[in-house]
């Protein structure tokens, strides 16, 4: 199953922060996002492949990080309220110290209102390739660094950059970088094939 994407009509108005956390709230079993342009998606479960897979490049971006403390790493289940209106969730995503610690403790329990430094989005069974880079588009248009799309069906990496052009690389004998946003972070994808 694809994500559905649903266009609101103007009549019923802008699904506003507390219309979305309501939405969140009577469909718990439901993975849900807003866009910046206002549409909601709703993701399909992910299959044991790809959750194995998500856990699999959680844990080596939690493990770099609890040797470096140098930010917060979040799994799929946390959604950001992003500064163009958006809310998402990235597979992985890593947010650096400073910004983490300049939210209130009140931000910190509800969509935290910023944009990881760093994401990673694994291609699903259940993902559009068209609908994945919008949404990595999406994340450098709110202040992401560096994104990272993995798509190992067709055994493709998609690297976004703020302010560069998109990287594709082709096959799973590469070595991914952290590059300044995660120093000295590496990830050798046949580690998760």
């Amino acid at each position: 199953m694809i994500a559905l994407v649903l266009d609101i009509p103007d009549s019923i108005g802008k699904i506003d922060d507390q219309k979305y956390l309501d939405l969140c709230k009577k469909n718990p079993e439901s993975r849900i996002e807003r866009s910046s342009k206002g549409e909601i998606i709703i993701m399909a479960p992910t299959g044991g492949e790809t959750g194995r897979r998500n856990s699999d490049l959680l844990s080596f971006v939690w493990n770099w990080n609890k040797k470096k403390k140098l930010g917060v790493i979040f799994d799929s289940s946390t959604a950001f309220k992003l500064p163009k209106g958006g809310i998402r969730s990235p597979d992985v995503g890593f947010v650096s110290n400073k910004k983490w610690n300049s939210l209130s403790s009140e931000d910190k329990k509800k969509f935290p209102p910023l944009c990881p430094e760093f994401v990673v989005e694994l291609l699903s069974d259940s993902d559009s390739i068209e609908t994945s880079q919008k949404k990595m588009v999406e994340w450098l248009d709110n202040g992401c660094l560096l994104a990272w799309l993995i798509d190992l069906d067709e055994k493709k990496i998609y690297i976004y950059r703020n302010n560069k052009p998109l990287e594709v690389l082709v096959g799973l004998d590469h070595i991914l970088s952290g590059e300044d946003v995660l120093p000295e972070f590496t990830l050798d994808l046949k580690e998760i094939e």
